[in-house]
């Protein structure tokens, strides 16, 4: 399976540093979690694994070689992003809009070959969007579009899937289509999936591993009984926790409070 690895990785946007001397291996054929506070910088991480941001300093590893030795269509046959707020406002049909995927594999001004077409529909099949192949995709209810951006990045036919945060602005039956749609993913063929989450509880429902970032720093990781503990969202998030164990072993955040300052009264 393909490898993803940062060390010491150190990210500034807008010549303000995001992210800060960074260690990660990524879990091979796992879905991973990345939580953490606004603005801690989750996007700034998944966009420099993508190869969308260059680091400042650091070192990304895709399999044995820095990402940067790797031309770009050959990081898009192994990796694939989802990124935050993908464009919806387009005349075009589901179908137009996944094989967008294939690009990595299309040289020149050629057409698609028949190994490309195949791939489409097994995207589309895969995310349940056969029937809506040939619907303008602004006509779709949220939770459809999003599907359509996942089978667009199904169609490029890596072994990682980069998320960032692909629940965002879905009612809480939509967040549970896309998830359940990702764990199938994930079980059915393998893929690595690492997607930033807000809701914690989906998180440790979905995910086999999480991460917690704080200011730009990798501060807890682990399975989702390591990290979402009552040390650990204090630590992170600076909430005091009420949590419980589900009768399938996972943690669930029941309340909480913004933790007290030491020495109020």
């Amino acid at each position: 399976m393909t490898q993803l690895n940062a060390h010491n990785l150190s990210v500034s946007y807008e010549k303000r540093r995001i992210i800060q001397e960074l260690n990660v291996t990524l879990p091979e054929g796992k879905i991973i979690g990345l939580i953490g506070p606004n603005g801690s910088g989750k996007s700034t991480f998944l966009k420099a694994l993508a190869r969308i941001l260059t680091p400042e300093a650091g070192q990304i590893w895709l399999d044995d070689q820095l990402i940067e030795k790797y031309p770009s269509k050959e990081v898009a046959k192994k990796i694939a992003m989802l990124a935050q707020g993908s464009v919806a406002n387009l005349a075009l049909s589901v179908k137009e809009v996944v094989s967008y995927g294939r690009y990595p594999y299309v040289k020149g001004f050629r057409q698609l070959s028949l190994a490309d077409h195949q791939q489409i529909e097994w995207a589309l099949q895969a995310t349940g969007l056969t029937k809506l192949a040939d619907r303008n995709i602004n006509a779709l209810s949220g939770g459809q579009r999003q599907r359509v951006w996942i089978a667009m990045a199904l169609a490029q036919d890596t072994e990682i899937l980069i998320l960032d945060e692909p629940t965002t602005y879905l009612d809480p039956a939509h967040q549970l289509e896309v998830l359940n749609l990702l764990e199938e993913i994930n079980q059915k063929n393998h893929k690595t999936i690492l997607m930033s989450i807000h809701d914690l509880n989906l998180a440790s429902r979905f995910c086999d591993y999480l991460y917690g970032m704080k200011d730009g720093h990798l501060i807890l990781e682990g399975s989702p009984n390591e990290v979402l503990t009552k040390e650990g969202m204090a630590q992170l998030f600076g909430i005091d926790a009420e949590i419980v164990q589900l009768p399938s072993g996972k943690p669930v955040i029941l309340t909480y409070e913004i933790q007290a300052e030491v020495g109020e009264v």
